[in-house]
């Protein structure tokens, strides 16, 4: 391994915690530029590991496995907010760089550090509550409001870990429902749809941002991303301000996504934010010339970042579960670009891959 220094010359290894669809895209993003990656998961059929030139089949907060990561590698990221906190710290001690850094992590994994860092900022986002125990639910609604979402505090995805209260009466069994773990009460956001913006800062403080997408769910799952989503250019223009904003306030290097409510008359408010490479980013691999994945790697390797503008509109298209058998028919279709991630067990919901389709951009 090199000695660490940036810019990361081409050759170099890049660290990558985790190794989901996430790890796999930004291994092959890495590999385009000339780095090797090496991937450590605690999960031996990892997708990245099988495209990554080293794999260490690890726990996240194994003492072993992390010193051989740091010894591979000439510096760190990840490719899910959840990793272990300590991990992190580990390889920092260990003399690794680690990029995003722990700061981004931890305001990320806490749902009321999140919030409290948006008023800090000045991102306009719902009113909410800790909450600790059911008891606190009744007192919160009086001011949030019926019905409010409950969180976990920590970790919850894809709708995992996250309930309706429909009033003081549901409290219980609603505190139930999410394991009785420490939590937020967010008030419902009564918003007209949601939006996305995927950025990114260097090491050099430069920020590129990608146009906003609109996002649609179900089931608490990402469905669809359009982008660059339609909407008032001053509307497009606060959202990446408030993204910069996020960026520079944590001295960030490398890709966030930031989740957005757009409400009636373009007002927005920061739902949340993820610390790495984003699902309604997937957008980019065939709508603009740098992606998300090359654009994450070029910061954290010390390089300059490369254009964000699209060249075409997007459409994306998650494949969850047995979608993915579809495949015959996606890759025969001329306006389908077909990302399959490799995973050898699928489960309903689960992301499977993404379609991309192209069509002119507007105006």
């Amino acid at each position: 391994m090199r000695e660490t220094g940036f810019p990361l010359a081409p050759g170099a290894v890049i660290g990558i915690l985790g190794g989901g669809q996430l790890g796999r895209m930004l291994a092959l993003a890495a590999a385009r530029l000339g780095f090797d990656c090496a991937v450590l998961s605690p999960r031996a059929d990892a997708p990245a590991a099988r495209v990554a030139a080293h794999f260490v089949n690890a726990a996240y907060d194994d003492p072993e496995g992390l010193a051989e990561l740091a010894r591979l590698s000439a510096v760190v990221t990840y490719e899910f907010e959840n990793v272990p906190a300590a991990a992190v710290s580990r390889l920092e001690t260990l003399g690794r760089p680690v990029a995003p850094g722990a700061r981004a992590l931890a305001v990320a994994q806490d749902r009321v550090a999140e919030k409290r860092f948006f008023e800090e900022i000045g991102a306009p986002t719902v009113a909410f509550a800790p909450i600790a125990s059911a008891d606190d639910i009744a007192p919160a609604l009086e001011r949030l409001g019926a019905p409010a979402l409950l969180k976990t505090r920590r970790e919850g995805y894809d709708g995992k870990g996250q309930t309706w209260v429909s009033g003081p009466e549901d409290a219980e069994a609603a505190f139930a429902r999410i394991g009785a773990h420490p939590a937020i009460l967010e008030a419902r956001a009564p918003f007209v749809r949601e939006l996305s913006v995927i950025a990114a800062r260097g090491r050099d403080g430069r920020i590129a941002a990608y146009p906003p997408a609109e996002n649609r769910h179900e089931n608490g799952i990402l469905r669809l991303s359009t982008a660059p989503a339609e909407l008032a250019p001053e509307t497009g223009a606060t959202a990446r301000a408030i993204a910069a904003g996020l960026l520079e306030r944590l001295d960030y290097v490398g890709v966030v996504g930031v989740e957005l409510f757009e409400l009636a008359g373009g007002r927005l408010m920061v739902n949340e934010f993820a610390p790495r490479v984003h699902n309604t980013g997937h957008w980019t691999l065939d709508g603009c010339e740098v992606d998300q994945f090359e654009q994450h790697i070029r910061a954290v390797a010390g390089w300059p970042l490369g254009p964000a503008e699209p060249f075409a509109a997007v459409e994306m298209t998650n494949l969850l579960g047995a979608e993915a058998g579809d495949w015959p028919a996606l890759a025969a279709d001329p306006a389908a670009r077909l990302w399959l991630y490799g995973k050898h067990e699928t489960a309903p919901g689960r992301k499977m891959g993404h379609v991309n389709r192209l069509r002119p951009l507007k105006g």
